[in-house]
């Protein structure tokens, strides 16, 4: 556990840093130079160093216990944390839709390799930094890394959208092509809804979860699969799974013979439990109620509220 939270608070850190860095290369080279798409995305990288603060602090509260006041633990802090970014990345979506949208009615702005240069750079450490973040937010389960990895994602589509324009106006300028010099703005313009389109899932899983959608039918079909193996489970009368951010809560019900000890029925809530939690690693509880189950009962899955 202590590796897990080192490997995420330094791919937290490293975006962080990254995206301050980046922030004031775009915001300066896109000044002096006289780049739109740089201001832009500068602009944009400003919202990330917002986004990543956030899933940071998010994280760093979904790692506390539980308490008297959360018992279930915190881990839905870094859904929430998830949501913000989301809003921040449609914000910047929307910020650069009007920014481009606004260019394509100026002169053409003259580009340069220094710009170029800067664009490409960016593109490039934000592809390193999606590849990695992703790779651990997946492997640990992290809402909050993957929310900052997909807030990476969007970069490389804002740099791509640079590289591109900066790259055709370069072309238009040498070549005296003057439609080439809006390439900028165009190219802004289809990142913009490429970048709200993320938020907007982004937006919807963090949303699903802090409205306790149950979990995927496929992860159900497994959990039931695996109630059905132990013996004294004669009916499962109703499972359900919500995700509370980088773990899963299990709720079961299921009959058993009525004429069980208390002891008997302990242990075989005990053996669902581990069987559960055994094969699945992303489930933290199993809340397990057991009713009575009567010789001639039928005992295919059935919904109770028993």
């Amino acid at each position: 556990m202590v590796n897990e939270n080192r490997q995420s608070s330094i791919a937290i850190w490293l975006s962080f840093i990254s995206n301050v860095a980046l922030t004031a290369i775009k915001l300066a080279v896109g000044m002096v130079f006289g780049s739109p798409v740089l201001v832009a995305d500068g602009v944009h990288n400003a919202g990330d160093v917002v986004a990543t603060g956030a899933a940071l602090s998010s994280m760093r509260v979904s790692k506390m216990p539980p308490d008297d006041d959360h018992p279930y633990g915190h881990g839905k802090a870094e859904v929430v944390g998830a949501g913000i970014v989301a809003i921040i990345l449609a914000l910047a979506a929307i910020y650069m839709a009007f920014h481009s949208v606004a260019i394509l009615f100026e002169p053409p702005h003259k580009a340069t390799v220094i710009a170029l240069f800067a664009a490409v750079f960016s593109l490039i450490l934000k592809q390193i930094l999606y590849l990695y973040t992703m790779s651990i937010g997946k492997r640990l389960k992290s809402n909050g890394l993957i929310a900052t990895a997909y807030d990476h994602l969007a970069d490389v589509y804002a740099s791509i959208a640079a590289v591109v324009g900066i790259g055709l106006a370069m072309v238009g300028d040498h070549y005296h092509i003057g439609i080439l010099s809006y390439g900028d703005p165009v190219a802004g313009i289809i990142v913009a809804i490429l970048v709200f389109k993320l938020a907007f899932h982004m937006g919807k899983s963090s949303v699903d979860v802090l409205m306790e959608k149950n979990i995927d039918s496929d992860k159900i079909d497994e959990l039931v699969e695996l109630i059905h193996q132990i013996p004294e489970v004669k009916r499962l009368d109703r499972i359900r799974g919500r995700d509370h951010g980088h773990y899963i809560i299990v709720d079961v019900r299921v009959g058993v013979p009525a004429e069980l000890s208390v002891q008997e029925g302990h242990d075989i809530s005990r053996k669902i439990k581990q069987t559960i939690m055994e094969q699945h690693s992303d489930v933290e509880e199993v809340l397990v109620h057991l009713n009575p189950w009567y010789e001639g009962d039928r005992s295919e899955f059935k919904e109770s509220n028993e």
